[in-house]
């Protein structure tokens, strides 16, 4: 895949090169630069023919919509990814939180329960293949 996308890269970074040499020709034409100036419309269309058959081997890739967004407002592109995975490391800590106040939840309820309902406990552990007593601190409960 990474060859696929090398190949289109290099298609673009031509396009762009010619399209810069284009306006230079076009921003100072003179008559005598109509053969440059036709040859690098020439090339520019060439370059789209080949962009074009790039993009019919990479259509299986999506792009978000907010990295054009980004790259509309100057960004980076690549900060998209950044924070994309910090957003997915702070929700990571936010559910990892979740659980651990969820298993000290269990090991409390079960000691509650089972000062309270001491036969009832037994046969859920035996069910559950539980030996001791859950400890409250445990992570390893659930």
């Amino acid at each position: 895949m990474s060859g696929k996308l090398d190949h289109l890269e290099e298609h673009l970074e031509k396009f762009v090169e010619n399209i810069r040499q284009l306006s230079i020709i076009a921003s100072d034409f003179q008559p005598s630069s109509q053969a440059g100036l036709n040859q690098k419309l020439n090339l520019i269309v060439t370059g789209l023919q080949d962009i074009d058959k790039c993009r019919q081997q990479l259509h299986d890739i999506t792009v978000p919509l907010e990295v054009f967004e980004y790259i509309d407002q100057g960004r980076n592109p690549q900060l998209y990814t950044k924070e994309c995975l910090e957003r997915a490391l702070a929700k990571n800590e936010q559910v990892k939180g979740k659980m651990d106040t969820m298993k000290k939840f269990k090991g409390l309820l079960i000691q509650g329960l089972s000062e309270v309902f001491p036969e009832d406990v037994a046969k859920y552990r035996s069910i559950r293949g539980e030996d001791h007593p859950p400890s409250v601190t445990s992570s390893s409960n659930i």
